[in-house]
């Protein structure tokens, strides 16, 4: 066949006038470094091109997805521009040494075809040139871009068989977890340095003995230790670092089956899905390769699955994708849905038991499991939700109730007309469009200038169709569900009996969980020096602040009345300890303890509080030791006992141990209490 006849009949005034492109493709850096041969015929190609009739300056070599895989055009940006240049009727003919080059997708080729087709745009490869628009020429390529993408499949099996063989026989090299390397003849090892093999048998020696990951990780950052990190990338690739212990890397160490001397492939695999290809976490019987005691292990296979227990059984429910975990059991109302409003971490819950009744306790503690360090927040729960159960209760009421009815109608209402607008206004753009759309079509390609005026008009036309369908979108996301009569008085009638439902006890903590997250959708809360600020946010979106009292320390609950005080104070002169106890008793006063007065319980309140004793009291109005009166009588302390017992010396009594003071001779019958 004369060749030239076949380019001559094909190759128009039209094509010549527009550019040609030359697309010069290697899957890899290394075919680009190692086949160079592929890549001169490639640039050869431009010859040819000048031969058909294409000046030099209108030949665009295009070669910017040198290195790139045709599997796919996402990261070609230099197709993707080749792609724009024949959509916008820049492109007379596209040159490729053979398909595989422009593409081993099929759909990527079609595509491409299809505009070509449009554009009236030329093929060209090694073997011919082709008219899209020509059934048999468009039958031949659509089989080359068959056969070239299962050449690629056939390509990628015999890669992926090899590869499976390999790991198969444990031979298959990969990165390795700390505490292990290749030798020279790529067999795994243990690290040559002995420090990175220690601080790795201490770590777990740590976990068998605390028995939690936070606690190993505590216990390496308090007493300095380091943990090995090599770098496997970059410019430092191979240098060994020593850095702080972090829960996470805590983690893949305990989950790590290499530690075990287990060498598997295959844990996670590529799966295709909706949304493109997706790494998925496959069941242990679906692993390409598990291969028991192919290398050095650090520990055995039965401490390696005992160590999966326990971190199973001291795991807490986690929120991988952000939201709220589900109500449990206990009586924490803020439980999943609390905010710490210091850091702005999600905030965990333990209870503290006083006799029968469990004391939810807030805790931010991500920090602190973390790196080992402390609380950021602890706060103490039952006020903070005997607030949130006052507030629910004010807000549910039936005025509350008609006012959402009314509110919930109107903005149906309104999400009708929004939903109505907003479809003319797509309507009406995609009408636009169209106009656009069939105007350009119906231009002579030659007549440039007008054409390229009628193809900007059809971009912008379908921009604003898409902005139009994004705003419908936005704008019609809300579901609002109709209230009629029936869930009307449905409504109503929870709203009256809702305290009553509320404070019933056959209501089960899980269920008003489940009723607070109708109405909150999280609370963040502040500890400050006597309160505690609540920020409440609510369904709707609206916002509500309340500051709520920290509760009472034990020592604040035991405290003393004021009341009480003053009356010991104003006894202290004239009575003992255990007659102030009588007369409080008799009045009807009780101790901190809410228990009745004893004279030890008298004296340790005025030991407490500070209050001036009755000896300091007496002493104060001159009266006498034992030891001062005796000398003051000249007599021995028997002879003073004999005279205090039958009253013939005026004595007063001030502690538990029967001590005495005295009158001095000169003011007998002198002093008064006032």
């Amino acid at each position: 066949m004369d060749t030239n006849i076949t380019f001559s009949s094909k190759v128009k005034t039209s094509h010549l006038t527009r550019n040609a492109y030359l697309y010069i493709r290697q899957s890899t850096l290394r075919q680009v470094y190692e086949n160079s041969e592929s890549t001169k015929r490639q640039y050869a190609l431009k010859g040819k091109v000048k031969a058909m009739g294409w000046p030099d300056s209108n030949i665009i070599t295009i070669d910017t997805d040198l290195g790139q895989s045709g599997a796919e055009s996402q990261d070609r940006v230099g197709f993707q521009k080749l792609v724009s240049e024949v959509g916008m009727g820049q492109a007379g003919i596209v040159v490729g040494i053979e398909v595989s080059r422009l593409s081993r997708s099929s759909t990527d080729w079609i595509r491409l075809m299809e505009i070509c087709a449009i554009t009236d745009t030329l093929i060209m490869d090694e073997d011919g040139l082709y008219n899209v628009n020509d059934f048999n020429d468009r039958l031949l390529l659509g089989l080359k871009g068959t056969m070239s993408e299962a050449e690629l499949h056939y390509l990628q099996a015999r890669m992926r068989g090899g590869l499976l063989n390999k790991a198969k026989r444990g031979e298959l090299k990969k990165p390795l977890p700390i505490g292990y390397i290749y030798n020279d003849y790529k067999q795994i090892v243990k690290d040559s340095d002995m420090g990175v093999q220690e601080a790795i048998n201490i770590f777990f020696q740590t976990f068998n003995r605390i028995g939690s990951a936070s606690g190993a990780v505590h216990e390496f950052n308090s007493k300095g230790l380091k943990f090995p990190l090599r770098i496997h990338k970059g410019f430092n690739k191979g240098e060994l670092k020593w850095v702080q212990l972090v829960h996470s890397r805590a983690l893949q160490t305990l989950h790590n089956l290499m530690y075990a001397g287990i060498y598997i492939y295959g844990k996670t695999q590529i799966k295709h899905t909706a949304k493109k290809k997706k790494s998925v976490v496959m069941p242990k019987g679906e692993w390409h390769a598990y291969l028991r005691n192919s290398h050095p292990a650090y520990i055995t296979e039965e401490d390696f699955e005992k160590n999966q227990k326990i971190l199973q059984q001291n795991a807490h429910p986690r929120n991988e994708d952000g939201r709220s975990s589900p109500p449990r059991e206990g009586p924490a109302l803020l439980q999943g849905i609390i905010v710490c409003g210091k850091c702005g971490e999600k905030m965990t819950l333990r209870y503290n038991r006083n006799k029968d009744k469990l004391i939810p306790i807030y805790q931010c503690q991500k920090h602190a499991i973390e790196f080992g360090g402390k609380l950021c927040q602890s706060i103490h729960g039952e006020n903070i939700d005997k607030a949130i159960s006052k507030l629910l209760i004010e807000i549910i009421n039936p005025l509350a109730i008609d006012a959402v009815i009314n509110v919930q109608n109107e903005m149906l209402d309104r999400k009708e007309e929004i939903e109505k607008f907003y479809s003319q206004q797509v309507e009406r753009a995609r009408y636009n469009m169209e106009l656009a759309r069939r105007r350009y079509m119906n231009v002579d390609p030659d007549n440039r200038l007008v054409a390229d005026e009628l193809e900007s008009e059809w971009n912008l036309k379908l921009k604003e169709l898409e902005l139009a369908n994004e705003e419908c979108e936005k704008k019609c996301q809300m579901e609002i569900k109709k209230i009629d009569d029936k869930l009307m008085d449905e409504i109503k009638q929870v709203t009256f009996d809702f305290p009553k439902l509320w404070n019933d006890p056959n209501t089960s903590d899980r269920e008003k969980k489940r009723m607070v997250r109708c109405i909150i959708e999280d609370v963040t809360i502040t500890g400050r020096c006597k309160c505690v600020t609540l920020g409440i946010r609510f369904k709707g979106g609206t916002i509500k602040v309340i500051d709520v009292a920290k509760p009472l320390m034990r020592w604040q609950k035991i405290q003393t009345s004021q009341d009480v005080l003053e009356e010991i104070n104003n006894q202290m002169l004239l009575h003992t300890t255990a007659e102030i106890a009588e007369i409080l008793n008799n009045k009807g006063y009780l101790s901190g303890t809410g228990q009745k007065f004893s004279q030890q319980v008298v004296a340790s309140v005025i030991t407490s509080y500070k209050i001036e004793s009755r000896q300091d009291r007496l002493r104060k109005l001159g009266l006498l030791t034992m030891k001062e009166k005796m000398e003051e009588l000249g007599i021995s302390q028997k002879k003073l006992k004999h005279l205090r017992e039958n009253n013939q010396i005026k004595s007063y009594c001030y502690s538990r141990k029967r001590d005495y003071l005295y009158e001095p001779e000169k003011y007998i019958g002198a002093i008064t209490f006032n």
